[in-house]
């Protein structure tokens, strides 16, 4: 119940509070988070103590991560703004509809664009991109760059060294 309320009134709230404070707070609460995690203003995370989040990571305004079971993010993984991870959902096939759950894994430098959906247990491999506004709802290949819903792979992303 506690966590509710410090979520209520540090995270969910649009009160720039610095990320330092956010982190302190959920490590408090049992999430794993490295270093130079960046945590921007209104984010939901119903249970920080199934969140691990590595270092360097980017996690923007009006994110929902609805973590029902473990979710793990790794090194340089950007979530943009009001992306949803969602580890839940309900088997339609069912006429008692049985709630169903599985993690959720983001991979070191994989990118969850604005307004996109990760569904239970997918994982975006290494480098890859879910695009503006898309619905994963497999795993996403390393380096690829998926678009749609369901998304699908569109490009190959290359990284340009400096």
């Amino acid at each position: 119940m506690l966590w509710y309320v410090i979520s209520l009134l540090f995270f969910e709230g649009g009160w720039n509070i610095s990320s330092g404070l956010k982190i302190v707070l959920l490590r408090t609460f049992g999430a794993k988070i490295g270093q130079g995690v960046v945590i921007k203003p209104r984010i939901s995370i119903k249970y920080p103590w199934k969140l691990q989040i590595g270092n360097y990571c980017w996690i923007g305004e009006n994110v929902w991560i609805d973590n029902l079971d473990q979710v793990t993010i790794e090194d340089h993984v950007c979530i943009s703004q009001g992306a949803l991870l969602i580890c839940g959902n309900h088997d339609y096939k069912k006429s008692s509809f049985d709630l169903f759950v599985a993690p959720i894994s983001l991979k070191e430098g994989s990118w969850v664009g604005a307004k996109s959906i990760v569904s239970p247990g997918v994982t975006l491999n290494s480098h890859a991109v879910l695009s503006l506004g898309s619905v994963a709802t497999m795993d996403l290949e390393a380096y690829g760059i998926y678009s749609g819903n369901p998304a699908t792979r569109v490009k190959t992303r290359k990284i340009e060294q400096p």
